[in-house]
């Protein structure tokens, strides 16, 4: 029986809530770096998707089919806010959540305290669109990165992705680069590491432990995002291909090998495919942190668990 496909807990979009925007003009500059905390992949031919019992069919995750992807060097990390801090430091770019002044975040991570304006997104009220969070201020105006500056670099678009990269030499990732890559080598496998979540008992990823969404054992150690380089890495010595941020890729998402686009998500607008899950995602309700899983979201839509990594060609 074909497993339906429920809503996430670890993503939400922008077209799913009425704030306005502010606009403003940026400047990039081409910034052409050498491979320093990249990988060389010598690609090929490989299984991407999974007809597992555990996927979902309705989010395009089968059937398996033979791809091939040419040689391509990848970030062996996600990109952090120190690697981050560098871009904004050096070409003022204001992000898409700076411009609309807000971004969404986790309800746990709000301060009680706080003064900023909050607003609940409908359907899942877990997330709120929060007056002030963009990547210097994760959870609103009263936060910094200070302590976190080896952690994911978080609310940042498609959009805000893509320019970094312009500016790193690099680029996104395609999707399948990216599975090629998460897979580490390893044939249909349910994770980076294996089919086991947690071999001989030891955590391989940040994901939600516990209830979901009202408690998190963080057994794994965290609650939230952990350093880009923690837990062991996979057989290409890549860090967090499953779970602790959504990675952004290239790709408009599509359901279908035919190339149809799916609109389910984003109340009918194209939408960028997601891959990884995030330390959100939980067994019960969104067990998207598989290798073969996808998601997707606008192209200006930003939040708590959204971050990105780079490839570059060879």
């Amino acid at each position: 029986m074909e497993q339906e496909k429920p809503k996430s807990c670890c993503q939400v979009s922008r077209a799913s809530i009425n704030v306005g925007q502010q606009t403003s003009n940026q400047r990039i500059k081409e910034n052409e770096q050498n491979h320093t905390g990249m990988v060389l992949l010598e690609g090929g031919s490989y299984l991407m998707g999974t007809n597992d019992e555990e996927g979902f069919k309705t989010d395009g995750e089968g059937p398996v089919q033979e791809v091939k992807v040419a040689p391509f060097y990848i970030d062996i990390h996600t990109v952090t806010n120190r690697q981050f801090k560098a871009f904004i430091n050096d070409t003022g770019y204001r992000t898409e959540a700076e411009q609309y002044g807000w971004s969404f975040v986790f309800y746990q991570f709000i301060d009680k305290d706080t003064n900023a304006k909050l607003q609940q997104v409908p359907g899942t009220p877990w997330w709120f669109a929060v007056e002030g969070a963009y990547w210097n201020q994760p959870f609103g105006e009263d936060s910094t990165i200070d302590d976190r500056m080896d952690h994911p670099v978080i609310h940042v678009s498609w959009n805000d992705a893509l320019a970094y990269c312009k500016w790193a030499g690099k680029r996104l990732p395609t999707e399948k680069e990216w599975e090629y890559a998460a897979r580490g080598g390893l044939v249909q496998k349910r994770y980076p590491w294996g089919d086991e979540l947690q071999p001989n008992g030891e955590h391989y990823c940040n994901i939600w432990q516990g209830s979901f969404p009202q408690h998190n054992t963080k057994e794994d150690g965290y609650t939230g995002t952990a350093p880009a380089q923690s837990f062991p890495a996979n057989n290409y010595g890549l860090f967090n291909m499953a779970g602790n941020v959504w990675e952004w890729c290239a790709d408009t998402f599509t359901t279908d090998r035919a190339g149809h686009l799916d609109k389910d998500y984003v109340n009918g607008n194209i939408s960028k495919v997601m891959r990884g899950g995030s330390y959100l995602c939980h067994h019960s309700y969104c067990n998207r942190y598989r290798v073969a899983a996808r998601s997707s979201n606008t192209a200006d839509s930003s939040s708590g668990n959204i971050g990105f990594r780079c490839v570059k060609d060879r």
